[in-house]
């Protein structure tokens, strides 16, 4: 299936929490499609330095701002009509599963209820960031868009898992019943460069610890496993789904699956740093298996991941070591 261009010069686009990892890389191609784009960004999570080099650019526009308290509407480019909204605002790493939980909670949900009105209001496409944690620990592999998930309501990852299961309930709620142009898309484990290398996702962790020459901290036996997803091939994905008249929720990640073991040993080879890798206690609720079925994206989008992962890790670890990290 061929997805044509929805959205491209002339149309005026708002992401939330745009001076975060993925959000950042999403704004570089919607500026690249010739997209006017508006990022809302309270910085807690999200940096400066991953918009820096769009500042001067006529196309974007960076406001400070909580979208939990609402849109900063006193600013003119937020005052403007949108076409779309992409709400991919959230601390979204397990550090922050425990020093940032009530912020969490906030922007999946009031958040969201916020953006889903202005959504009604301007007629625009509005698409919903969620994640592969809405499968929780999961009894069903590859995860298929139809498993209702494993979560634990009150653990100490359920801030994250419950902020974007109600804000999938929202999504849906509001495309039902108030007839708005919807899409949920529920991204798995991502990396690449602009990373924060202290959020605590294993990609970044292992990489900075290898290019410190420090020992590779593993939870449990490292043979819980993931499927990493280069970030171009996700915004791609993304992409897709917004130019689609697809409501989701949709898988967008990669198949490709490893062993939190394999993945650290890959790290230090690719980094050719002496570090050795040990072991430490697992993390609460931490997934056993983590994989996308992408029939979906396939079927309806075309979408294909296409960076092997061996290629993508060593731009990230380009990244981090430009960074001076």
């Amino acid at each position: 299936m061929v997805v044509a261009q929805r959205f491209g010069a002339g149309h005026r686009v708002l992401v939330t929490g745009g001076a975060g990892f993925v959000p950042s890389h999403l704004i570089d191609a919607l500026i690249a499609r010739g997209c006017t784009v508006v990022a809302v960004d309270n910085f807690v999570t999200g940096s400066k330095e991953n918009v820096t080099h769009l500042i001067d650019n006529p196309l974007f526009t960076l406001v400070e701002g909580d979208v939990a308290d609402g849109l900063p509407t006193h600013h003119p480019a937020v005052a403007g009509r949108f076409d779309a909204i992409l709400h991919m605002a959230s601390p979204a790493s397990p550090k922050d599963f425990t020093t940032l939980p009530i912020e969490i909670l906030r922007v999946g949900s009031i958040a969201t209820l916020h953006l889903l009105e202005r959504a009604v209001a301007d007629g625009a496409r509005f698409l919903m960031a969620s994640t592969s944690e809405a499968y929780g620990d999961p009894l069903v592999h590859p995860q298929v868009e139809t498993y209702w998930g494993n979560v634990n309501p009150v653990g100490i990852r359920s801030v994250y898992d419950e902020a974007k299961r109600f804000s999938e309930a929202s999504t849906m709620a509001y495309h039902r019943y108030r007839g708005l142009d919807t899409a949920i898309v529920r991204i798995f484990n991502t990396y690449g460069p602009r990373m924060r290398p202290d959020d605590g996702r294993a990609i970044p962790t292992f990489i900075a610890q290898a290019l410190r020459g420090e020992s590779i901290t593993v939870h449990g036996n490292g043979e819980q496993t993931r499927s990493i997803c280069y970030v171009d091939d996700l915004v791609r994905g993304i992409l897709l789904l917004l130019d689609s008249t697809e409501a989701g929720p949709i898988n967008c990640g990669d198949e490709h699956e490893m062993s939190m073991r394999d993945l650290a040993e890959t790290i230090v080879r690719l980094t050719g740093s002496s570090s050795t890798v040990t072991f430490m206690s697992r993390t609460a609720d931490d997934p056993e298996m983590r994989r996308p079925d992408l029939t979906l994206a396939r079927t309806q989008l075309g979408f294909e991941p296409t960076t092997p992962p061996e290629e993508g890790l060593r731009r990230t670890i380009d990244d981090f070591r430009r960074r001076a990290i």
